[in-house]
């Protein structure tokens, strides 16, 4: 096939995915192939989470070379690539060798908790959140620099010498692909960092200062959606190629989902489960634990987002599978859950890397509560779906407090959008319309959409929203007393699970 196309790598927290999307004839806006490769987790202690930068690259290189291969496609026929990633995963390597100084320090990863408990103390996390959007929290990529630099040996030396180069995975991604010749980054994956201000959308002095991070170890800061490098030595396409999309992942999800008027939002569930919704060309500050964020740069024009995190989603399906050996496979889960017609009381908190967004209680445990002797396997499994759902609800709740109105519709996609009983009873715990696109690897498709506007593949966002389709949706039929019986065993539950020094 000779026909033109774009290529999105999206770089996940298990697996890197590849996806072609055509521009042209019958094939415009298609998905014409997709690979995945997974890569090794590491978890050298509690709490720590790791990933070997070189088996990122690895697992990139595999898939992209998979994607080519299924599609058909010349390698000469690439009009633009796109990159989206797992946000704060923080990776600090060599400027001229390229060689990484330590594993990336995934986003999951917990070490930094008391660092951030310090600087709240200090009285630092105000100004943190009115510069940043963020909370001071160790999901964040500031202070896993901060702790690279002074537990790696020679590192903070180096870095003040301009010797190092830090990233989130989007900005080493890039470096590799042009060979070495960029260190960038996009304005939604810098949002993410501690590090930006993303009124002024350019790296605090200040904070630097309080992170003692020197500002000769940041990449540049570029749009979303613009020719940021071109591809050098990487073997799956020739040289010459240009890289035109940036978005850490959930931001491209919520372009791939078409949010693009204020109000739009969308709920994507990987790893953990992330719920966005646009706010326009205005930050807006939340008063009930959300983030403020970038949701990308197109032509210089900034627009925002409110965003809740739950640190864990699918990775709670995963620790059923790989953990506890009760699934084969992740599919399996809703044939499991759908065995019993309730969980019979029992509540899984799934904290398993802590509490996020409106807790933000990095200590939290996870917590199965309800157990009797009629409990099963599958009341476990249905738990665990159900307390999915949870996080997310109370997300949305957060979410409506802080717009003042609700949320009518529910964009979803990711991979645990296809288990239609965590969608069905996600709809009824949030009260919403839930709708599923056809292709669900919307964080893949926003890539690609941000490379194709880029690089002219696209005239413009309405050509865009035209090729999105929804392929399923379910309206909730839970009555008022249900959900409110639901919730509050969830509030129950979710009280055990929180630290000392939370409660």
């Amino acid at each position: 096939m000779s026909t033109p196309y774009l290529l999105a790598i999206d770089q996940g927290t298990t697996g890197s995915t590849a996806l072609v999307l055509g521009v042209e004839g019958k094939f415009s806006g298609q998905v014409i192939a997709r690979a995945n490769r997974e890569f090794p987790q590491h978890f050298p202690r509690p709490a720590w989470v790791e990933h070997e930068p070189d088996e990122i690259w690895a697992s990139v290189q595999a898939a992209v070379r998979d994607a080519l291969e299924r599609a058909k496609v010349e390698p000469k026929g690439c009009l633009g690539i796109g990159i989206t990633n797992q946000r704060e995963t923080t990776v600090l390597w060599e400027r001229k060798k390229g060689e990484p100084l330590y594993r990336a320090i995934v986003w999951q990863d917990r070490r930094t908790s008391e660092r951030c408990a310090e600087l709240k103390r200090q009285g630092h996390e105000a100004l943190f959140r009115e510069r940043t959007g963020l909370v001071v929290d160790p999901y964040f990529a500031g202070t896993k620099l901060e702790w690279l630099l002074d537990n790696v040996d020679g590192a903070r030396r180096r870095a003040e010498a301009g010797e190092l180069a830090f990233g989130t995975i989007d900005s080493y991604l890039v470096y590799r692909l042009t060979g070495g010749k960029q260190h960038v980054t996009d304005v939604t994956n810098a949002s993410r960092t501690l590090m930006f201000d993303i009124h002024k959308l350019r790296w605090d002095p200040e904070l630097l200062r309080i992170l003692r991070v020197p500002e000769a170890v940041l990449p540049q800061v570029r749009g979303s959606s613009e020719i940021v490098g071109h591809t050098l030595g990487f073997g799956p396409l020739p040289d010459g190629v240009p890289i035109a999309g940036i978005a850490g992942d959930q931001h491209a999800a919520l372009f791939g989902q078409t949010c693009f008027q204020v109000g739009d939002g969308k709920c994507t569930y990987g790893t953990g489960a992330f719920l966005l919704v646009n706010t326009g060309r205005e930050p807006v500050a939340s008063k009930h634990g959300l983030l403020t964020t970038a949701a990308w740069q197109i032509n210089g024009v900034t627009e925002y987002a409110l965003e809740g995190s739950a640190f864990i989603a699918g990775a709670a399906v995963q620790w059923l599978r790989d953990g506890l050996g009760v699934i084969r496979k992740a599919e399996e889960i809703e044939a499991l859950a759908r065995q019993v017609d309730n969980t019979g009381d029992v509540v899984f908190v799934p904290a398993l890397a802590g509490l996020g967004a409106p807790y933000w209680d990095p200590d939290a445990r996870g917590v199965i509560s309800g157990i009797t002797r009629d409990t099963r396997v599958p009341h476990i499994a249905r738990a665990t779906l159900e307390g999915i759902a949870f996080q997310v609800a109370d997300l949305a709740q957060a979410m409506e407090a802080d717009m003042g109105r609700s949320i009518e519709r529910f964009r979803v996609d990711g991979g645990a959008s296809r288990n239609r009983l965590l969608m069905e009873f996600q709809g009824d715990l949030v009260d919403a319309v839930v709708e599923r696109p056809s292709c669900i690897e919307t964080t893949a498709l926003g890539a690609a959409y941000l490379a194709g506007l880029a690089v002219g593949a696209f005239a413009d966002r309405n050509a865009i929203a035209n090729a999105h389709h929804i392929d399923w949706s379910y309206k909730p039929t839970m009555s008022p007393d249900e959900r409110s019986a639901h919730k509050q065993r969830w509030a129950r539950a979710v009280a055990r699970a929180r630290s000392e020094r939370a409660r």
